[in-house]
């Protein structure tokens, strides 16, 4: 049965109204150790343990964010995603035991904003929401300015700098830039950014991005094995890295 945990006091704040998280997963364990993490960082939290359940407290509760275990005992938790994503955008953080590629490109197609693999700590989990609500808010607003680590994208005016100086980019270098920066912190599958930049190619056509990515990486002075900006999502995508 679906159950509600308030942060310290048991008692909402009439003042402040604190984020309010849906956790569907049907292992009592990590629920409780979701909830526990949650409530610590001043989350309400939802609880559904099945698919039937989750979509219930999904379109009755309006979150603010989701944690989706893909795999319940009534269905698949990609089906509760992609009914979700006919109405809202809010934040899903999808966690499976599933580490296939294919799998985490499924979930993210879907509209997953990111993906965490079995087991994970407190840490990772809330960084990657924090990134998530980040990005939420960047898409919903006006056009983006990125800005970390020096490199600062500014898509109204189509410039790139990097510590103050212009990066001069090719237009397919710009484009896949420019997506990575509206979506900074989310992975972007090869596929979604192969569609936004080459709209004709197909998915065998990846190796164009990775030479494109790599010619970018090279004019951010990156590199794929220890990098700064552009992270390498293995078999998936790619991931505008930010501060945090």
């Amino acid at each position: 049965m679906p159950c509600k945990a308030f942060p310290h006091d048991s008692a909402r704040s009439m003042t402040q109204k604190n984020r309010l998280a849906l956790i569907v997963e049907d292992e009592p364990a990590i629920r409780r150790f979701l909830r526990a993490t949650l409530v610590a960082n001043g989350y309400e939290v939802l609880e559904a343990a099945t698919l039937h359940a989750g979509l219930t407290l999904a379109k009755g509760e309006a979150p603010d964010v989701v944690v989706l275990d893909l795999g319940l005992p009534d269905g698949d938790g990609l089906e509760l995603l992609k009914t979700l994503r006919q109405t809202s955008t809010v934040p899903v953080l999808v966690l499976s035991a599933r580490d296939a590629e294919s799998a985490k490109v499924a979930a993210l197609d879907a509209g997953a904003d990111d993906y965490v693999t079995k087991p994970f700590g407190a840490d990772e989990l809330m960084a990657r929401l924090r990134v998530a609500l980040r990005h939420q808010v960047q898409v919903s607003g006006d056009a983006p300015r990125f800005e970390a680590h020096g490199l600062v994208v500014d898509v109204v005016r189509r410039q790139v700098t990097l510590h103050g100086g212009a990066v001069h980019l090719s237009p397919k270098e710009y484009a896949i830039l420019e997506q990575l920066a509206r979506h900074a912190g989310k992975v972007l599958t090869h596929r979604h950014l192969l569609g936004k930049v080459w709209p004709q190619a197909s998915a065998a056509d990846a190796q164009y991005l990775r030479v494109y990515v790599r010619q970018l990486r090279q004019k951010l002075g990156d590199t794929a094995e220890t990098p700064r900006y552009i992270a390498t999502e293995a078999g998936v995508g790619y991931r505008l890295l930010t501060d945090g």
